[in-house]
């Protein structure tokens, strides 16, 4: 998604270690991204880096990577026939400064046949993925949401993108 808005960049991954800290989920993704951000930076001074973070919350409740098929099963069945919401933090440091956003997207699941999880589920796809699922993975879950279908994804490009060009960093 970041190729959408700029040529030149690396990935490197952070070695932040998350942890839950009681936090909202709004909370979370904006000091997630931010603390991702700053230790990529630490390692690469006079870099520009942008950090991100993505949770699905219901109720109120994070929901984090399922621990395992029941658990993505398990989720899914929570998701099902409800709206939920998609936040996403982003953090751009730089040596002088650090600018953050969040984006919160409302996504309304359809109501899922157990015949529908399991395959899913067996698909493999849920299990590495904030909440079981991907809004990309092609399967009907989502019946319709309202905010950004990139940062469900994981980056919200548009306002990524305008956070770049106020840094004048396109």
């Amino acid at each position: 998604m970041l190729a959408q808005i700029c040529k030149e960049f690396s990935v490197v991954p952070s070695l932040y270690a998350e942890e839950a800290r009681g936090l909202s989920a709004y909370d979370t993704v904006r000091l997630f991204a931010r603390e991702k951000a700053a230790e990529v930076h630490a390692r690469y001074p006079h870099t520009a880096v942008l950090g991100s973070d993505t949770v699905v919350a219901i109720d109120g409740e994070i929901l984090g990577k399922p621990k395992s098929k029941e658990h993505a099963a398990a989720m899914l069945r929570r998701l099902s026939g409800k709206t939920h919401s998609v936040f996403t933090g982003v953090c751009l440091i730089t040596d002088d400064t650090a600018d953050e956003l969040v984006t919160e997207t409302k996504v309304v699941f359809y109501p899922l046949s157990e015949a529908l999880i399991a395959r899913y589920v067996e698909s493999g796809k849920p299990l590495d993925k904030a909440g079981a699922y991907g809004i990309q993975d092609g399967y009907r879950l989502v019946e319709r949401f309202e905010g950004s279908y990139t940062g469900v994804v994981g980056l919200p490009v548009e306002e990524t993108r305008a956070l770049l060009a106020r840094r004048r960093l396109l």
